[in-house]
């Protein structure tokens, strides 16, 4: 599967949308990320957000992540709200509340953070991904959902 659009998203779990992500060239996922297509990649992935928490692991975890993707059409910015508490995942495009932990990263990271093919370490370390507040919850992200191995 080659094809990097919002269609093809909707249609496949969370392995295939792995192997879409490695398979596709970056060049390809940039100019994606880039387009009027983006708020319906970035929907889908953040929609399915809360079917892939892990209750199980959250403990008595209560936060408020703010994801700010950078690139979109005309340099447009999307920011999302990941809000986990009393061993649940919501998450709103609008977001309301203040974050614990805001990460500002472009579509392509995003989008190797979210399928396991990116090291959040390296892309931090690099600059990838740029953090405000609590750095050390963006390291406990990854145990909080089943995001596949790349």
């Amino acid at each position: 599967m080659t094809d990097f659009s919002p269609e093809a998203l909707s249609a496949i779990g969370p392995k295939e949308f792995t192997q879409l992500v490695k398979s596709t060239p970056d060049s390809k996922i940039t100019e994606v990320m880039a387009s009027e297509k983006r708020t319906k990649i970035l929907d889908e992935v953040f929609n399915r957000m809360p079917t892939l928490f892990r209750a199980d692991r959250a403990g008595d975890t209560a936060t408020v992540i703010h994801w700010i993707i950078t690139g979109g059409p005309q340099g447009a910015s999307d920011t999302y709200e990941t809000v986990i508490e009393n061993a649940t995942c919501t998450v709103t495009s609008t977001p309301v509340r203040e974050p614990k932990l805001a990460m500002t990263m472009d579509g392509l990271t995003f989008l190797k953070i979210v399928s396991g093919t990116g090291n959040p370490v390296m892309l931090f370390m690099t600059g990838k991904i740029k953090t405000k507040g609590d750095v050390t919850l963006a390291t406990t992200i990854p145990k909080l959902f089943n995001i596949p191995k790349g």
